[in-house]
């Protein structure tokens, strides 16, 4: 009977983390990049960028995105702070690439708890569900102009959400057995470096043309 609970334990940690890690690319990601890509629209001023990130929207839309992104963000946390508290990283003992890179895709989960915490609070809950109405804006790109601490925070948080994405590719590749053989891994290398890139190139693209606008 023991042996039968030990051997389902690693069964039902195995399928957590593979359905983790599947949450983390659909929906939240595939969402993440186009939220980056809507935010762009910082560039064409006020009127384009409310249109498409923040403009006033049926009530069935807000529910869809509860479900469809709050929802599975809420559990992938869960998820990665139980591993956060169940593993350690041994890059003293083993300071190779891969143990790099998994202290930083650690880090940054760490830093992605508190930034996505007061992104979600301080640009969606609160306007919406406090001051009735959709953030403007005019006081987005105030607070990214004549605000530095905001400005910095920003420029960490999309760094941090930009690698923490990026490298979950190559996580849940690896975990839903996308790739297997070397070769394979190297040429993924270069799909994680690209979607890097672009998502860290959205990112502060936005930034920078919300400060500009300030």
């Amino acid at each position: 009977m023991a042996d039968t609970a030990h051997s389902q334990a690693p069964t039902g940690a195995f399928y957590r983390a593979r359905i983790a890690s599947l949450l983390a690319i659909a929906p939240l990601g595939i969402w993440t990049a186009l939220h980056l890509w809507d935010n762009l629209s910082a560039f064409g001023g006020a009127q384009p960028w409310e249109q498409a990130v923040t403009g006033a929207r049926h009530p069935l839309n807000q529910a869809i995105l509860v479900v469809v992104v709050l929802l599975p963000l809420v559990l992938h946390t869960i998820w990665g702070i139980v591993r956060l508290a169940s593993s350690r990283p041994n890059n003293v003992r083993y300071g190779n690439y891969d143990n790099l890179k998994y202290l930083l895709q650690r880090l940054s989960a760490v830093g992605l708890l508190g930034f996505i915490g007061a992104h979600l609070w301080l640009a969606w809950a609160q306007p919406r569900f406090v001051e009735g109405r959709p953030e403007p804006f005019a006081e987005i790109s105030h607070e990214m102009a004549h605000h530095t601490p905001t400005l910095v925070v920003y420029i960490l948080g999309i760094l941090a959400v930009s690698y923490h994405l990026a490298n979950g590719i190559q996580t849940f590749a690896m975990g839903q057995g996308v790739v297997a053989s070397a070769g394979a891994l190297k040429r993924l290398d270069w799909v994680v470096y690209l979607a890097f890139v672009l998502l860290l190139a959205m990112g502060w693209g936005s930034v920078f043309a919300l400060w500009r606008a300030g």
